[in-house]
């Protein structure tokens, strides 16, 4: 998350004031090419501090992919980022200490509708590509953390369950759930900036 933070205050404050936007693709994909070489790197003790090294370069182009959105939602309020994230930080460890207490791991059997979910959620951002509807828009938006919170509860019953059958991959595990961190993080990101900027245009409409 430290290494996120920091590739974010580098596009924010180094890329986005250079317009190097090119930048962003390129990290975008390098990102991409590291979770792969993550993924096909088995986990060996000789292949730890390799595997390491990959997700710290993963975690740090993951905050640098997030700088236009950072950056967008400081145009409107600084002060969105810190409740997201506080926001993020309560949902996450809420859910987490939920699927610790269920020791009939009764939420491993949401995988089906989960994936189910992020299909329809893909399938309606693929949609409103094309038609521009504010409905789906918004549906997909709110939608998306209830799926990512099932995520959160379905991925630490299932680490749990890999780790009491004898897989100890710590750095596997640790991507699952920082990548889920990340998915509401920036799905509550473009809720509360949404709001924000409502809230904004109504002021202005009252006052004119």
């Amino acid at each position: 998350m430290c290494l996120a933070a920091i590739g974010s205050y580098v596009y924010i404050y180094l890329v986005a004031l250079l317009g190097l936007l090119i930048c962003l693709a390129v990290a975008t994909l390098t990102s991409l090419g590291l979770f792969i070489w993550f993924a096909m790197t088995p986990h060996n003790p000789e292949t730890e501090r390799k595997r390491l090294a990959i997700l710290e370069g993963f975690a740090l182009l993951t905050g640098f992919s997030l700088g236009p959105i950072l950056d967008s939602v400081i145009a409107v309020d600084p002060n969105i980022i810190v409740t997201a994230f506080v926001g993020t930080s309560v949902i996450f460890i809420c859910f987490t200490l939920s699927a610790l207490c269920d020791t009939h791991r009764s939420h491993l059997f949401l995988h089906g509708t989960l994936m189910s979910g992020c299909s329809i959620l893909f399938l309606v951002s693929l949609t409103n590509v094309f038609f521009g509807s504010t409905l789906l828009f918004e549906a997909n938006t709110y939608l998306g953390p209830l799926v990512m919170c099932g995520f959160v509860l379905f991925d630490t019953q299932l680490i749990i369950e890999k780790a009491e059958n004898g897989d100890k991959d710590y750095i596997w595990h640790c991507l699952t759930l920082f990548l889920d961190f990340i998915s509401i993080f920036r799905r509550l990101l473009i809720i509360l900036s949404k709001k924000e900027k409502d809230k904004k245009t109504d002021w202005k409409n009252k006052k004119y």
